[in-house]
């Protein structure tokens, strides 16, 4: 390891290697996208991710090769005399003269980082810039929330001083006026009570006739007459706000009153489990060859992963279809293969039946289909994309699979795009000709759901 030291006396070669560890983090994310296009996906389930540690660059520390001496290499720790210090020694299994030993028989293990769906889902949100924000539906429980309703009874514990105090102000505000400035447009010579209260009305003082008559009634007589008129009190006296008098006197009282009081009580809250079905349709028919079956497991697998690790329960659908459709095990969905034709509304009159043990006012929904966009004639406009409207659910996607192309009668997907439009907040397609398709259709389809799906 290299002895150097940086200004905080940390080895250099420490460094460098607590930087790669930083770094991990991001370079994680990175091979989310290279797993999900290459990984060895069989190795995981839904509530199990497991991503092989050939795809995950972990850091690691190494001796920095321009340091020669100090360091024991001998077995044991203690050299062998005459052994060159620095250079690599021969290791068990390596042959005579350095030629290489024979290869052993025994299989190695094969490690793998695990990643629990929400870890993966909040992994894939950042790294393809998603915001999938699932809604909850069942009501499981009714609890009290922050105390932000307000009521005008209550207990003396949750009276909600400051709007009290709030209101006593903006009536003190309103209510108050220049008290000083009245008296003396009260010594004006000549003038009246009713004639101040004019003029104070006129200003939109605040002031009652009773309390002008009593400040009239206290000048001294040897003050009046002080002022010719109002106008010369104004030309010679500062009149002055309220708010600049309470700035220079501050507050000794605000009038409260006790419609003014609003006490505090805690709203009610609906708490909602976020529960999700998710139905995969894939088309086993004869045109559906390997290459294309895998094509919909890279794609179909991370979408359970995610929704896995988004909703608080998940539950997972299976169907396969030919011309018929019926229902099978996950372990059994990406490899069956069938040599029948295909008719895909098959698949969707038993996903609306097998969905109604998820009432919609219960459920999230997803529906999402694969195959290789054949289909039997007319079997797309007539049927399918009537069920596809009539289906209550979050989003239907449908994932387009050609490897080699399009074939002259793959029309499925092209149909369904041309009806809901490329903008619908609701349907999705994809096409998926390569690994190198799949993140991007993943993205897709996720980014895809709308903010309503009531």
């Amino acid at each position: 390891m290299d002895r150097r030291a940086d200004g905080r006396g940390v080895p250099m070669g420490l460094r460098d290697d607590l930087e790669r560890f930083r770094e991990v983090g991001e370079q994680r994310r990175e091979d989310l996208a290279d797993f999900i296009q290459y990984g060895d996906l069989g190795q995981s389930r839904p509530g199990e991710i497991k991503i092989p540690v050939k795809i995950v660059s972990l850091p690691e520390f190494e001796y920095d090769q321009r340091d020669k001496g100090g360091v024991g290499q001998g077995d044991g720790g203690t050299p062998d005399v005459g052994q060159p210090v620095g250079q690599p020694q021969p290791q068990p299994g390596d042959g005579e003269d350095g030629e290489e030993g024979e290869p052993g028989e025994e299989g190695g293990e094969h490690e793998y980082y695990e990643m629990d769906p929400e870890e993966f889902a909040q992994e894939l949100d950042e790294e393809l810039g998603l915001e999938l924000e699932p809604k909850g539906k069942k009501v499981i429980e009714e609890k009290e929330g922050p105390f932000t309703d307000l009521t005008r009874t209550g207990p003396d514990s949750t009276l909600d001083f400051e709007r009290m105090f709030k209101e006593g102000l903006k009536r003190k505000l309103a209510m108050d006026f220049d008290e000083e400035f009245l008296r003396e447009v009260c010594k004006v010579e000549g003038i009246t009570p009713r004639e101040v209260f004019e003029w104070a009305r006129g200003e939109s003082l605040p002031v009652s006739m009773a309390w002008i008559e009593e400040a009239h009634a206290e000048i001294p007589d040897e003050q009046r007459g002080t002022w010719s008129s109002i106008e010369e009190v104004e030309a010679n006296v500062e009149r002055q706000s309220v708010q600049q008098k309470i700035r220079r006197e501050g507050i000794k009282h605000v009038p409260f009153r006790r419609e003014d009081e609003r006490y505090r009580y805690p709203e009610i809250v609906e708490e909602k489990e976020k529960n999700v079905v998710v139905v995969n349709i894939r088309d086993v028919s004869g045109s559906m060859r390997e290459k294309k079956r895998e094509l919909v497991e890279r794609t179909f697998t991370p979408l359970d992963w995610y929704l896995t690790g988004k909703y608080d329960n998940a539950e997972f659908v299976y169907i396969a279809h030919d011309a018929d459709a019926w229902r099978v095990e996950r372990e059994d969905f990406f490899g069956i293969r069938s040599g029948g034709g295909t008719k895909i509304s098959s698949a969707y009159e038993l996903a609306a039946e097998l969905l109604e043990e998820y009432p919609w006012s219960d459920w999230n929904r997803y529906v999402f289909a694969a195959g290789d966009s054949e289909n039997s004639s007319n079997d797309t406009e007539e049927r399918v994309i009537p069920m596809m409207e009539e289906i209550d659910a979050n989003l239907h996607a449908y994932v387009e699979t050609q490897p080699s192309g399009n074939a002259i009668n793959a029309t499925h997907a092209e149909e369904l795009e041309r009806h809901f439009g490329t903008d619908a907040d609701d349907v999705a397609v994809a096409y998926v000709n390569g690994e190198d398709d799949v993140t991007d259709a993943i993205y897709r389809i996720l980014s895809t759901e709308g903010d309503d799906d009531e």
